[in-house]
């Protein structure tokens, strides 16, 4: 189902989207319906991110452990260059 709602552009935005929509071998219309998609994609998956962080923040202060970010990086640096890598222990703040 698709609902009506009507965006007043300033002549500037409009003469912008106008050739990118072109371009893109859209309508001014389509194009800005994927921009808008795009930019709620971003903004729910930002969302997500930041709720899942200080979830792990809590987490992290109900249990008392974290990790030092040496033996993080160490292990990271391991596994992309392809070697054995030990993953850290968590030790308690």
């Amino acid at each position: 189902m698709t609902a009506t709602t009507t965006l007043k552009l300033p002549e500037p935005l409009k003469m912008r989207i106008a050739p990118l929509a072109e371009a893109a071998g859209k309508s001014p219309h389509a194009w800005m319906i994927e921009a808008l998609e795009e930019r709620v994609a971003q903004s729910e998956a930002y969302a997500t991110f930041v709720a899942e962080a200080l979830e792990a923040e809590q987490e992290m202060l109900r249990t008392g452990e974290a990790y030092a970010a040496d033996d993080v990086f160490a292990y990271m640096r391991d596994k992309v260059a392809g070697r054995p890598a030990r993953r850290p222990e968590p030790v308690k703040i």
